[in-house]
């Protein structure tokens, strides 16, 4: 593949995961934003994390990061708790019901996304089957 190629592919698959991204957003279950239930997301995965390190997981800025994690907690979908090493400092961390609002707004979005691909052509079903390992890999930069 040329570079013309390579440019096109990456300008095509940027704006198609993005409106892609965006529409199963909109899909979703009334609750918390997307910026919420990302960061929502890595408290679940990653457990209790200071608001600094929060913030460049999620590549936002701290004050940014600050109001998101002060509407997780009036929510009730997360809590802060002392940095038992300095503290000075807090740790986020999600509740059970930041872990159930995150699993309903996940399903609701996979489910959504599933009807999309049932209505797809068997042959590009099975081109987005193939794809998925490259997609995969490109992920995985961000770990």
């Amino acid at each position: 593949m040329d570079e013309s190629s390579t440019e096109d592919v990456a300008a095509r698959l940027f704006l198609a995961v993005g409106r892609l991204s965006r529409s199963l957003r909109r899909a979703g279950v009334p609750g918390p934003g997307h910026g919420a239930v990302s960061a929502l997301s890595t408290l679940v995965r990653s457990g209790p994390v200071r608001l600094g390190d929060l913030a460049a997981k999620e590549g936002v800025a701290a004050a940014t990061m600050s109001r998101i994690v002060a509407s997780l907690v009036e929510a009730g979908y997360a809590r802060r708790e002392p940095d038992p090493v300095d503290r000075r400092a807090w740790l986020a961390t999600a509740t059970e019901e930041g872990e159930r609002i995150l699993l309903g707004v996940r399903s609701t979005r996979v489910r959504e996304l599933h009807r999309r691909i049932e209505r797809l052509p068997e042959d590009l079903r099975a081109t987005l089957a193939a794809a998925l390992p490259a997609l995969e890999a490109l992920r995985a930069d961000d770990d």
